[in-house]
């Protein structure tokens, strides 16, 4: 069996969506949507981290309180990934964040690391990929396996966009994978873009379009 595939139903999220995908949204806002997006995905995909009680002093008294526990690691995918990664350490300024590189082949579509600076040894015990577009899966699929290469046994995948095929690939090789989304669209074109999608990500974050 698959581990769960989370679809977000948040009214915020269906309402910053909409305006992420609108074609004429000018790459500040879309930033500013994919920060808000990131952050709301991660309060929902956050639920089961744990925490210990701490006493901690109040301006009145001693009170009993909460803190995480684990250490969170954050692997974006080169270069849309970005812009969710570092939305979601706003949040947990603590986490690890590494950067890994990976391109889709325009040809096998097949994805190609030229980029991976993990340290020797795992240091976390939660592990978030994030990517905006779950397309073909490849690129998460690759991710996955090289974190789990390195170690690493609890991981979840948070995207804003994901296409059925992709998401059958990820849940295919890897079943113990949470995947969240902000949605799931329809099917991928003849060029393996997400449809409806919103256009690239990563092209509309950084204004190279």
């Amino acid at each position: 069996m698959s581990a769960p595939l989370v679809v977000s139903r948040h009214p915020l999220v269906l309402h910053k969506l909409a305006l992420l995908r609108h074609r004429d949204t000018p790459p500040p806002l879309f930033r500013n949507l994919v920060r808000d997006l990131s952050q709301l995905l991660f309060y929902e995909a956050s639920l089961d981290l744990q925490t210990a009680t701490v006493m901690i002093p109040t301006p009145l008294e001693e009170c009993p309180s909460h803190q995480l526990t684990q250490r969170i690691g954050l692997m974006p995918i080169l270069r849309a990934g970005l812009g969710m990664a570092q939305a979601i350490h706003e949040s947990i300024p603590d986490a690890r964040v590494w950067h890994l590189g990976l391109y889709r082949d325009h040809e096998t579509l097949k994805p190609v690391t030229y980029y991976n600076k993990l340290p020797p040894t795992v240091d976390v015990d939660v592990c978030y990929v994030v990517d905006p577009m779950l397309a073909t899966g490849g690129s998460a699929v690759a991710a996955i396996d090289i974190l789990k290469r390195w170690g690493a046994t609890r991981i979840k995948f948070l995207g804003l966009i994901g296409a059925p095929e992709g998401v059958r690939l990820v849940q295919a090789h890897h079943p113990d994978v949470p995947l969240h989304l902000a949605a799931l669209d329809s099917h991928l074109n003849e060029h393996s873009y997400i449809v409806p999608g919103l256009g690239d990500a990563g092209d509309r974050q950084f204004a190279t379009c």
